[in-house]
């Protein structure tokens, strides 16, 4: 946009030489250039889901994978099982932790429970290996408080029939899985009024404090025996066995292959609540890794926990990433639109009715919706995608009401100049707007660096990652290690657009 003069009458503006180049999209060239940089190989990408177990089984295959010739990274928390399913086919990463029920289940919805040789054999039709079981089934269990399974006398999950009046908070994936809910509740006849989805780790927080009565957990959870739990025996033996593996891309090296396989049988029931223990009491999944090293007497005993100020530096880069191209592409888009907008009529009104309608879908549906898209799938491009749209809107408006706005006098003005219609809009009308303009993507701008830490939902990285850890471990320290850094970024794109303000608003239309 070109900065126009007004001194007394309406003068077309004289052109500076050299025009401003934000800073922002300064240092979003030097991130990308960072990104671009060549290096030896590129690591193993291991994915994990989001609760305790998963992200120690995550860190341990991380450490294996190490010392291979091309190192590995662990993308924490990616969500459910379909994400990370998903993930691997397409081979955004390339190790994840699984249960040989919930790939019989879920991923490949057979019928009857299958060996680990038939999982084998059709997992090979994905490109996808398997290793034999580490050691420990983590089935699925119903939970109490201690105290309420004495008082109704509930021993197995047929008791809870005649309790009607309990509430039930279980996890949204079992709330919708074949081997989850909906089953469960046809075998054992359960049809209680109160039953609500809930976040894994909140969940035990709500059970503890009695807001619900009956969860769902996994049967090596540390959290059963921390808080004194009862596990309600499954006597009509509906649950398969969730013996753990790994699932891996088949393209794999033979040396990063040989090394998951070295982890088969070497975590029995009992070593893994001790490991969730291990990371819950120190808020570390790293911790946790080195207690399984240590304790299976390995070699490879040295921690290679990556530091915070590295950490930080990768958050922050890529939530950059993702905020700084979407917020490019929504100005590119939404400035073109919000002209074509101000002019009114039918096309105005879609316009403005469309990108208001995008504003409306709730920001999870949104990368749901564009997860299956084919192009996007679990990856940066979908998170960028969901936050372009996000970002409409309020440069639209802006844009639409800031040209609108202009008084009559001025148009009458310009057009007295005999400048053609495209000069009096980049000459006079844009620079006069330019405030209003300015304002929109300002807010376009927050809303962008709020909304990114989403991203980590589906393993686009960003400074979702620690606040997702830190609501799995309930730790509000690891929490604030990602919402400060968002919220300070916030406030430097706040005072970046102020120094824009001074720059590419005409003089005469500052306050």
């Amino acid at each position: 946009m070109n900065a126009a003069t007004r001194s007394g009458g309406l003068k077309p503006p004289t052109k500076k030489k050299g025009g401003f180049k934000p800073p922002l999209l300064g240092l979003l060239a030097t991130l990308f250039v960072l990104r671009a940089l060549p290096c030896c190989a590129e690591p193993v990408l291991v994915g994990s889901k989001k609760f305790t177990e998963s992200y120690v089984l995550g860190e341990i295959a991380k450490r294996k994978l190490y010392d291979t010739p091309e190192g590995a990274e662990h993308r924490q928390g990616m969500g459910g099982t379909i994400i990370l399913w998903e993930a691997l086919r397409a081979g955004q990463i390339e190790v994840y932790p699984e249960y040989t029920g919930t790939i019989a289940e879920e991923i490949l919805k057979a019928n009857r429970r299958l060996s680990v040789k038939e999982l084998r054999d059709a997992l090979e039709k994905f490109g996808v290996g398997i290793t034999e079981p580490l050691g420990f089934n983590n089935t699925y269990a119903l939970v109490m408080r201690r105290s309420e399974a004495q008082r109704f006398g509930l021993r197995t999950i047929s008791d809870l029939r005649n309790h009607p009046e309990l509430k039930f908070g279980l996890t949204h994936e079992f709330l919708d899985r074949q081997d989850g809910w909906q089953p469960l509740a046809r075998r054992y006849q359960l049809n209680p009024p109160n039953v609500v989805g809930i976040d894994h780790a909140l969940g035990y927080a709500a059970l503890v404090n009695g807001s619900i009565d009956v969860k769902d957990a996994y049967s090596t959870d540390a959290k059963i025996g921390d808080y004194d739990l009862v596990t309600l025996d499954d006597d009509l033996q509906f649950f398969p066995r969730y013996d753990s593996v790994f699932l891996y891309r088949l393209s794999l090296s033979l040396k990063a292959i040989t090394c998951l396989h070295t982890l088969e049988g070497t975590i029995d029931d009992q070593k893994m609540i001790q490991l969730n223990a291990e990371a819950e009491r120190t808020k570390n999944y790293t911790r946790a890794a080195d207690l399984y090293f240590r304790d299976a007497a390995s070699p490879q005993t040295r921690s290679i926990g990556e530091s915070f100020a590295h950490k930080l530096w990768r958050w922050t880069s890529r939530h950059l990433e993702l905020a700084g191209i979407s917020l490019l592409l929504s100005i590119l888009v939404g400035v073109p639109l919000g002209i074509a907008a101000s002019r009114g009529g039918a096309l105005g009104q879609a316009i403005l009715s469309v990108t208001g309608a995008v504003q409306t879908i709730p920001s999870l549906a949104l990368l749901a919706l564009l997860v299956p898209v084919p192009f996007f799938g679990i990856s940066p491009r979908t998170a960028i995608a969901a936050l372009f749209l996000y970002g409409l809107l309020p440069i639209v408006r802006n844009t639409a009401t800031g040209l609108q706005d202009i008084a009559q006098p001025i148009r009458e003005s310009a057009i007295a100049l005999g400048l053609e219609p495209s000069a009096r809009l980049w000459k006079i009308y844009l620079p006069i707007a330019s405030r209003t303009i300015l304002g929109g993507i300002k807010t376009s701008a927050v809303i962008n660096i709020g909304t990114a830490t989403l991203a980590a939902l589906i393993g686009a990285g960003g400074l979702g990652e620690p606040i997702l850890s830190g609501l799995n471990l309930n730790d509000h320290v690891t929490i604030l290690e990602g919402a400060i850094p968002a919220a300070v970024l916030a406030l430097l794109v706040q005072w970046s657009f102020e120094l824009l303000d001074r720059l590419l608003i005409p003089k005469g239309l500052r306050l």
